[in-house]
């Protein structure tokens, strides 16, 4: 038992878990490795308020990683005030004038509210405008939801409260097939990046992080 102790104090401790390959952006009390996105600092249209990293109302700027990740493991939760809208970006460059311009995203809805609940490529969990979610698991607003996303070798994983919702190749002919058909055929950043940041979107309203952490893999 005495052997033991320093593992469990290891494994409870904030960044201890830097020793199984995790590192916490957000862990409650401090935000690091996040920036806003064309920005040198973090943004102060977010705040940490009660263990949550959170955006202010009226305000908004995108978060994004200083790091930049090729295959990874991210996890976090988030919640949305009712009719709220956000979302979490991968493979991001900061070469547009926004985000979405080159990033990939994982869709984060209140998906019973707002209007991009009703079509299943724009709701909770979608590879936003181009997969739907295999099922609906997502929380109502004010609720917790659990999100992982993994990418290995190309293949990426979306995960939704245990469940995994989306899976695709990224880059792949099956993936540029569906960017053809979509709004992003016409952004020549989209999806080009092999490897890139990570991004939380700030400026569609209120929302709440926690627990942010990633890993490479």
């Amino acid at each position: 038992m005495k052997n033991l102790i320093p593992i469990l104090v290891c494994i409870f401790m904030f960044g201890c878990e830097s020793q199984s390959g995790w590192t916490y952006l957000f862990d409650g009390k401090t935000v690091k490795g996040l920036r806003g996105y064309r920005q040198n600092s973090f943004p102060d249209s977010w705040e940490i308020v009660n263990g949550t990293m959170k955006t202010k109302p009226d305000h908004g700027i995108d978060l994004i990683s200083e790091e930049v990740f090729e295959n990874f493991e991210l996890e976090l939760e988030w919640k949305v005030a009712i009719g709220g809208n956000s979302g979490i970006f991968y493979f991001a460059t900061e070469e547009g004038d926004y985000i979405w311009q080159s990033a990939p995203e994982m869709q984060v809805l209140d998906n019973e509210v707002h209007t991009d609940g009703k079509n299943t490529l724009t709701s909770a969990g979608a590879l936003y405008a181009l997969i739907s979610p295999n099922k609906d698991v997502v929380k109502p607003a004010g609720k917790y939801n659990k999100v992982r996303i993994k990418v290995l070798n190309d293949n990426v994983e979306h995960w939704l409260n245990g469940v995994k919702i989306v899976e695709y190749i990224y880059q792949s002919n099956a993936m540029w097939r569906l960017v053809d058909k979509s709004k992003f055929k016409t952004m020549p950043l989209f999806a080009k990046a092999s490897k890139g940041r990570i991004g939380i979107q700030g400026d569609h309203g209120e929302v709440w992080y926690k627990n942010i952490r990633i890993r490479k893999l």
